[in-house]
């Protein structure tokens, strides 16, 4: 952003009237303004594909009518019938805090969006401490779902947010951990340096290198992001059947409108985390050079497949238990972040020969064959129908 302000100002004499602190923080609003519309009108497709997706798996077509092609408007509708919806407030609720909730939630998660590179020159700041910058602010969703549970005065949003909460807090240390398996190799903690460091070709991506713990890191991480993001396999702080709605029970029209859309901006960021630190960024697996042009889509690509990979898992996988969720976190992804970052410590200090290279690279390939095959082969088989008389 501050060589685009450079730009501005030695050709165009127009800003250089304007100081260049103020210049610096106009532009960094104007392009915090654009990401927020790009990241709002990504939010409407994906609530648009994920309906689609839930159609496909249940054998059924999802919406078809508004906007004529396979009901492409129909979440232009949902957005038009939030803002029309009666805005209520439960006559115990606690005004203020109730309020506050929703904008709190909110600001937290497209707030990370400022540090995330979507091309070498695409981002609004290039923080030097980038992960730490997204992992406390999106921290902040916690405090904003306490307080929808606590001042909505209603048992169940309390449950619920009291749920979140601990789930956040449980899966926040893995993600903490794996990701720290990027940082290393990178050896910055700035977003576009990590980036930069993965250039030259998919086999420079995190993913590949240090293998197997880059891999495993990676899932690793994208498991316990899914639990902070409150989705299915993990949805326990909304459970329906429990708890009717969870800690947004008592919500409706636009503040509701407002959680939703931070939930579905939470699922990009961690595609998009995913993106940078393990799959090369911007960068395309081959001829990236020649790709250059194309970085911010090849950016949203790849992070739009890991939005519809959760998409895929809440309607494929049944919800976990509670003592399941923690045993999960703590005995099975914080051992195995650990042993990753282990892993990638010793690899970067050692360095090892050639021969032991090529059996790491042999090793990951076999996970993510096994990866696939539980995604892809392990499906039930159609059973014939015996009927009578045959």
């Amino acid at each position: 952003m501050r060589d685009f302000v450079d730009y501005l100002i030695n050709n165009y004499e127009v800003w250089g009237v304007i100081p260049r602190p103020l210049l610096y923080l106009l532009v960094m609003i104007a392009s915090s303004a654009v990401i927020l519309a790009f990241i709002s009108v990504l939010v409407m497709f994906f609530v648009w594909l994920e309906r689609k997706v839930a159609g496909h798996i249940q054998d059924r077509y999802g919406p078809m009518e508004v906007g004529g092609w396979h009901g492409w408007a129909q979440s232009i509708a949902d957005g038009i019938k939030f803002f029309v919806k009666e805005d209520i407030i439960p006559a115990l609720a606690d005004k203020p805090l109730f309020v506050m909730a929703p904008i709190i939630v909110f600001v937290g998660a497209f707030s990370a969006f400022v540090v995330v590179p979507f091309s070498r020159s695409l981002m609004v700041a290039d923080l030097n401490i980038g992960i730490f910058y997204i992992l406390s602010v999106s921290s902040l969703t916690v405090i904003g779902i306490i307080m929808a549970g606590w001042s909505s005065n209603n048992k169940w949003a309390l449950y619920g947010a009291m749920r979140s909460a601990a789930q956040i807090i449980s899966y926040e240390i893995p993600v903490g951990v794996a990701l720290l398996s990027a940082i290393l190799p990178a050896g910055s903690l700035s977003l576009r340096a990590i980036v930069e460091a993965q250039s030259g070709g998919f086999w420079n991506w995190f993913l590949f290198r240090n293998p197997p713990f880059g891999f495993i890191a990676c899932v690793v991480y994208f498991i316990a992001a899914l639990a902070e993001v409150n989705r299915t396999p993990f949805d326990i702080p909304e459970a329906e059947s429990e708890l009717v709605a969870g800690y947004h029970t008592e919500y409706s029209g636009m503040r509701f409108a407002f959680f939703f859309l931070a939930e579905y901006a939470n699922m990009f960021l961690v595609g998009a985390i995913v993106t940078t630190l393990f799959l090369g960024g911007w960068e395309a697996p081959i001829f990236s050079a020649a790709l250059s042009g194309l970085a911010p889509i090849i950016f949203v690509l790849k992070s739009i497949f890991f939005v519809f990979l959760m998409m895929w898992l809440r309607w494929t996988l049944p919800r976990l238990r509670v003592d399941q969720l923690m045993y999960m976190s703590w005995k099975v992804l914080l051992p195995f972040s650990f042993a990753c970052l282990f892993g990638v410590s010793a690899w970067i200090l050692l360095q090892p020969p050639a021969v032991w290279e090529l059996v790491a690279w042999i090793l990951t390939v076999c996970l993510l064959g096994a990866a696939g095959w539980i995604l892809l082969g392990n499906q039930a088989q159609p059973t014939k129908v015996l009927r009578a008389g045959s």
